[in-house]
């Protein structure tokens, strides 16, 4: 048994509540089980409105599996954990004091759950399958299941707005830097992202802007700076031009040193996502596009947001994947599903990020219709869900799905999902 199994049974009372006492015999009624405390830090339940005994308490409310839980977490030393007016317990263990050496009050529950309940909560626990509900989810209303993925959606969007909020004031609140660097995220998809952002550190957005009409200037800042023309690469003649212009460059602007090539990863790469082909896509952006964020913004159709995107890199970085280094088949432009992975994981977030920083949900609300214009998108993960029940008919389902999966499904948080949470209800029937 997980410990959320307890916060589950307190915050909706599944519990026998008849002849309901404490440990040391007082009579307890629960007016309010009090609000539930999603961080770390002090006592699960705040706010609570509890009778014990003749006395009436407003106070926080702390949960273990044991009793003796309390003082193996040390809360007898924080002062946080004084508010506490009733310890609720699956198995009441060990008697717990309070700072000062009073009894707290402690309320036992292994007794009050009924054993439906318990199995259905055991079977989602020790399920070997990758969705812990896979055998009963068909028979939950489709009702449910969009709401949680309306919930997980929206939760996967603010952890990826975060990330760029962070970013956000690590650069001043300057949106454009902002923009420059979760794109270039974008760019390296998992596989290089960290090479890409490297590369933003030791070529500012600044400079990007002021060479972005002197495309060859530009083109030798991109792949000089990320280490492609020197340290003793091979050259061939095209390459050879650029580094003499990289050099002139880095001299003038006292750049910092170039990354290393190894800062790239190019094995077991399909050939579309190797560095170079990449940086020249994203070199062809940068070129292209005055002003980052207010063209992002200006879009508002699926076919605006790809003609940003759809630029065309010199012919050099179209056929070859590295300096002197030719690829077996061209690759003039970014294809469309690369260009919806940029969209997906980098414009939506930004979207949303920038509409919690302005306070204007008509920007997040852009976002989300973004996503439902987008084709779903296919891996191992959204391919569980369709046979359950669940939809995917767009990148809004994709993405709904992937954060079902690996924020309740794959941790086990069934008790905290709205499938999971029906399944438990429906056993109260039961009981």
């Amino acid at each position: 048994m997980k410990e959320d199994f307890l916060h589950y049974l307190w915050q909706y009372q599944y519990f026998r509540k008849e002849h309901l006492y404490t440990t040391q015999g007082e009579e307890v009624a629960v007016l309010h089980p009090g609000f539930y405390n999603r961080s770390d830090a002090g006592p699960d339940f705040s706010s609570a409105r509890l009778r014990i005994g003749e006395n009436l308490w407003i106070g926080s409310v702390e949960l273990h599996l044991k009793a003796s839980d309390w003082h193996r977490h040390q809360h007898q030393h924080d002062q946080k954990y004084n508010q506490v007016v009733l310890h609720v317990v699956w198995e009441n263990d060990e008697v717990v004091y309070r700072e000062e050496g009073t009894a707290m009050p402690t309320l036992e529950l292994k007794d009050r759950v009924a054993l439906p309940v318990q199995a259905q909560y055991q079977e989602l626990l020790w399920s070997q399958t990758a969705i812990p509900c896979a055998a009963q989810a068909p028979q939950v209303e489709s009702i449910f299941k969009s709401a949680m993925m309306d919930k997980t959606l929206l939760e996967r969007l603010t952890l990826k707005a975060d990330l760029v909020l962070e970013r956000l004031a690590q650069n001043q609140q300057d949106w454009e830097s902002t923009v420059y660097q979760s794109m270039a995220a974008g760019f390296g998809f998992k596989i290089n992202q960290e090479g890409f952002l490297r590369l933003t550190q030791v070529l500012p957005y600044s400079l990007v802007k002021s060479y972005r009409q002197s495309a060859g200037q530009l083109e030798a800042l991109v792949f000089g700076q990320a280490g492609f023309l020197t340290g003793g690469v091979a050259h061939d003649g095209y390459a050879e031009a650029l580094a003499k212009e990289y050099a002139f460059l880095a001299h003038k602007h006292q750049l910092e040193a170039p990354l290393p090539i190894s800062a790239w990863n190019m094995l077991r790469l399909r050939p579309a996502n190797f560095p170079g082909i990449r940086l020249g896509q994203w070199y062809a952006v940068m070129q292209a596009q005055e002003h980052l964020w207010s063209g992002l913004v200006a879009c508002e159709t699926k076919e605006e947001y790809f003609r940003f995107f759809r630029q065309t890199p010199p012919a050099y970085w179209q056929t070859h994947y590295a300096v002197a280094k030719p690829s077996a088949q061209p690759f003039p432009q970014m294809g469309e599903e690369s260009i919806a992975g940029l969209l997906i994981n980098v414009v939506a977030p930004l979207l949303v990020a920038y509409s919690r920083r302005m306070d204007n949900a008509a920007f997040q609300e852009k976002a989300m219709r973004l996503l439902e214009e987008l084709g779903k998108e296919q891996n191992k993960i959204t391919r569980l869900y369709p046979p359950l029940g669940f939809p995917n008919a767009s990148a809004a389902d994709s993405q709904a799905l992937l954060g079902l999966y690996h924020t309740y499904c794959a941790p086990k948080k069934c008790v905290h999902c709205v499938i999971g949470h029906r399944l438990m209800k429906q056993n109260l029937t039961l009981a």
